[in-house]
């Protein structure tokens, strides 16, 4: 197994990438962090993994996205599942106030994640097989007050990694998409994180690295924001405009 990991540094992705180590897979891993990269690699090589190679790139600035993922790709030897693990949450506030903080949440969530995202489709379908894994967001599900332009650029992957799913069919490659609840990670520490809807990385992880490989190509991590954002998405307008959520 050959693993391409795009945000190699969020703690989701470096939980998944264990479980791909404890399998003894290859595994690239990209981000702008250097030293954390390192660190990733190391450890994954401790737990098992056949090879750990990392790429210091800054992935929302693609200038050729389908020419940097095809010499990641020549790097480890292949390609068999590519995790777009990287985002930001942003400040709502501040990008209704700002149109650079807006254009930066949607440029890094969504414009540069597209590129990545159409580049993957295309050397997937070229080895005809292999999964792109996108880490979406329920906040993708309906446009809410307090975070509604990260929920715009989560509700565009959303729709372009549906599209290639569509793409793919009976052509050999996944296209899957995992909408993450709230998660226990560096990008929520400001948040108040209690209560039982938070997950734990680990708990999030195992999801992705099952549905990498089988069943559906849309997932709710943990499995029961399905049915709390089926009912979000159904409340009317009238009652759902007097909710603070």
């Amino acid at each position: 197994m050959k693993v391409i990991i795009l945000g190699a540094t969020s703690t989701i992705a470096a939980a998944t990438a264990r479980l791909y180590a404890a399998e003894g897979a290859s595994i690239l891993l990209a981000g702008r962090n250097e030293r954390r990269l390192q660190e990733t690699a190391s450890d994954l090589l401790a737990r098992g993994a056949a090879r750990v190679e990392t790429a210091v790139l800054d992935l929302s600035q693609p200038d050729d996205a389908h020419k940097s993922l095809a010499m990641l790709r020549d790097r480890i030897g292949g390609i068999d599942h590519v995790l777009l693990a990287y985002g930001t949450l942003g400040d709502q506030p501040e990008a209704e106030r700002s149109q650079a903080a807006a254009e930066d949440i949607l440029r890094i969530n969504f414009t540069s994640a597209a590129a990545w995202a159409l580049a993957a489709a295309t050397l997937l379908e070229q080895a005809g097989s292999g999964a792109l894994v996108v880490f979406g967001s329920v906040a993708g599900d309906r446009g809410r007050r307090n975070n509604f332009v990260y929920g715009a650029a989560k509700a565009g992957i959303a729709a372009m990694t549906e599209g290639i799913s569509h793409r793919f069919a009976s052509k050999g490659p996944r296209a899957v998409l995992v909408k993450i609840g709230p998660t226990i990670t560096p990008m929520t520490s400001h948040m108040k994180r209690d209560g039982l809807i938070w997950a734990k990385p680990e708990e999030v992880a195992r999801i992705i690295h099952a549905r990498a490989a089988r069943g559906s190509t849309v997932a709710y991590a943990p499995w029961f924001w399905r049915y709390i954002m089926a009912v979000i998405r159904g409340l009317p307008n009238a009652v759902f405009n007097r909710l603070d959520i």
